[in-house]
């Protein structure tokens, strides 16, 4: 029965998943579509990265539920009402608002369950009307030229529904004007108007007679497909086979290159006929419009890379490795916990289990991610936060394999979790998959110095959270007695001689980068120090160590501190906003850094109590400590005596 119970959570853990209800678009080949490969913020990416992205921005989720149809709206199903059908977008509640002066600002209706108002997402035709009031307010704040870190949150949430809107703007605008109703019949009015709008400016700039309706109404399409042009939307007109892959075209530069007598590419006329018929609800003539379409682009030498990366981006993104380790993680530490209760075997083998199939796939999401980027794990803070998230996790699972009382996979499973939900947080600034820093644009120094200091990372984070297993049982719980506590403290020395060594080899490799990257060794940058103080502070808790000046208690607290010096290595050099590390920049991350380091010098004040204010001492001294199996009972004072 137990075993059951073992592989239920497990099955449980793995099928996460959740299913989406089929919708009014089921009978679309929507999975086809999703494949479609386009540039956008110069990456190659599917369709459905472009929806998914630009809805985790927007709306802080990568799908969109729809209160009145009762289901999810898969992101690609989403962009492409953004993009073809604006009039059933516009009513989606996809932008979600959090400050209560924002919404009152722009005479939003609260919570009401009745009318299907959750309080928090509101669709673009509810904004519209408070449209000039946004701009208004930007405005006003932009002039200010306050750093981002000095603004308020409703300063804040402001200008970021501000560009939530630019962002949906620009994707109403990708394929076509977002107000054209049949696209393929205006490219057609579109080549009709072109012969007699061309000779009628011909005749205009000699100063002759010229037809002004002719003009008039070429002038229309050219003021158009101009403004299109200038909103930036994503590019969609693969190149011709005879150019590059990086000459990617959008629809409003193809439609005005036509009137200079350059031919319409044959890629928007396809874009034309899916646009029409997904618009005019007509899914046998979308499916044979995607369906050609994607033959055309196989036969294309030069877009064939770009549709490979397509279709494999979108499978990792249904695989959702990162997502679906999260239920598995907690489940594990939950049983890892329940086994330091009653040491029930069973419970941490099942623990044991659940994180070694999260550890498999999480790896199997870092290699994904590497095959499609094709460059080492760490490029980002999105990446940092996964590869130190599986570090630990491994570290962890190393650490259960020796010992065997739960204690690794607490501290693995408990910093899988956190980290990825801080990956989560991270990827609300857009797309993972894109680079931050050109200097960053060097593979070598990729697999070498990142992600050797970022391994420094996670071994300094493991031992912080193994001190504070120390402290918490300790303080609070009777579970400590001298077995647990002698471990722990040869765990949490091991992993700080691991973490020194990682630490100070990625610091000097990232010295050595800095030389050839911008000709000096050192520059006394925020996230150079950062590192050094790592180093430096891993260094000090080795030598109080050997040098007798703490003992387990106190070895303890110094881990504890790591966490703090480790985390704003990692994040708060970044909210510093100056030197050349200075980018990822979350200005909402400063409050849950500084609620982090209080949480630690908390621990570090508990951890420093008189041992009288200890139950676990408490317990030795009386001798009504929990036992494991097998264990011998503790003696007393007073039976020592007798």
């Amino acid at each position: 029965m137990k075993k059951l119970f073992l592989w239920l959570l497990i099955l449980g853990g793995l099928s996460s998943l959740r299913g989406t209800a089929a919708g009014p678009n089921a009978a679309y080949d929507l999975e086809s579509f999703a494949k479609l490969p386009v540039v956008f913020n110069g990456r190659h990416q599917p369709v459905d990265s472009l929806g998914r992205n630009s809805l985790i921005q927007i709306r802080h989720r990568y799908g969109l539920y729809d209160a009145k149809e009762k289901r999810e709206v898969p992101a690609a199903e989403w962009v492409a009402e953004v993009m073809m059908r604006p009039e059933v977008a516009d009513d989606r509640k996809a932008f979600r608002l959090d400050h209560p002066d924002l919404i009152s600002l722009l005479k939003l209706p609260g919570k009401d369950e009745s009318r299907g108002e959750d309080g928090k997402h509101y669709s673009w035709n509810q904004l519209a009307p408070g449209f000039k009031e946004i701009e208004d307010q930007a405005r006003r704040i932009l002039s200010e030229k306050k750093d981002a870190s000095q603004r308020n949150a409703f300063e804040q949430d402001l200008l970021k529904l501000r560009n939530a809107l630019t962002l949906y703007l620009r994707l109403k605008n990708t394929v076509h004007p977002q107000d054209t109703t049949n696209f393929t019949e205006e490219l057609a009015a579109f080549e009709q108007a072109i012969p007699g709008g061309v000779a009628a400016a011909r005749e205009q700039q000699v100063g002759r007679s010229y037809n002004t309706n002719d003009l008039e109404r070429l002038l229309r399409f050219a003021s158009r497909y101009d403004v299109i042009k200038e909103m930036e939307p994503p590019l969609i007109i693969p190149p011709a086979p005879t150019k590059t892959a990086e000459d990617w075209q959008r629809s409003g530069d193809v439609l005005l290159n036509h009137l200079r007598g350059e031919p319409l590419p044959e890629a928007l006329t396809s874009w034309a006929a899916i646009s029409t018929a997904f618009r005019t609800g007509n899914p046998t003539e979308f499916n044979s419009a995607v369906a050609r379409y994607q033959q055309q682009l196989a036969a294309n030498p030069v877009v064939a890379p770009d549709r490979a990366k397509a279709s494999r981006e979108v499978f990792f993104n249904r695989m959702a490795p990162f997502y679906n380790t999260m239920p598995l993680y907690v489940g594990a530490f939950l049983l890892a916990c329940f086994y330091w209760f009653n040491f029930a075997e069973w419970a941490r083998k099942t623990a044991w289990w659940m994180v070694m199939v999260a550890f498999v796939i999480h790896t199997i999401g870092l290699i994904f991610r590497m095959w499609l980027e094709g460059r080492p794990p760490v490029t980002n803070l999105y990446s940092s936060a996964i590869f130190i998230g599986w570090g630990s996790v491994g570290l962890g699972l190393i650490l259960e394999k020796f010992w065997r009382n739960g204690i690794g996979l607490v501290v693995g499973s408990s910093l899988g979790f956190v980290t990825l939900i801080i990956a989560h947080n991270l990827a609300l600034g857009g797309d993972t998959l894109q680079m931050l820093q050109a200097v960053l644009d060097t593979n070598f120094w990729l697999a070498t110095h990142v992600v050797i200091v970022t391994l420094g990372y996670a071994s300094t984070y493991v031992a912080g959270f193994l001190a504070i297993i120390y402290i918490v049982r300790g303080v609070f719980t009777k579970g400590l007695d001298e077995a647990t506590g002698k471990s722990l403290a040869r765990m949490v020395y091991g992993i700080v001689c691991f973490g020194t060594l990682f630490s100070f080899v990625g610091t000097v490799l990232g010295g050595i980068w800095a030389d050839q990257s911008w000709g000096r060794f050192w520059g006394w940058d925020p996230k150079e120090n950062g590192a050094l103080i790592i180093v430096l502070w891993n260094a000090l808790i080795l030598h109080a160590r050997w040098g007798g000046l703490v003992r387990e208690r106190g070895l303890m607290n110094l881990a504890i501190v790591g966490n703090i010096v480790t985390s704003w290595s990692w994040f708060g050099t970044n909210m510093l906003g100056i030197g050349l590390h200075s980018y990822g920049f979350m200005s909402g991350a400063f409050l849950w850094l500084g609620g982090f380091i209080l949480s630690q010098l908390a621990l570090v004040a508990l951890g420093s109590l008189p041992f009288e204010y200890w139950r676990s001492h408490q317990a030795r001294k009386t001798g009504s400590g929990p036992r494991p199996p097998g264990a011998r009972p503790s003696r007393t004072p007073e039976a020592v005596a007798a």
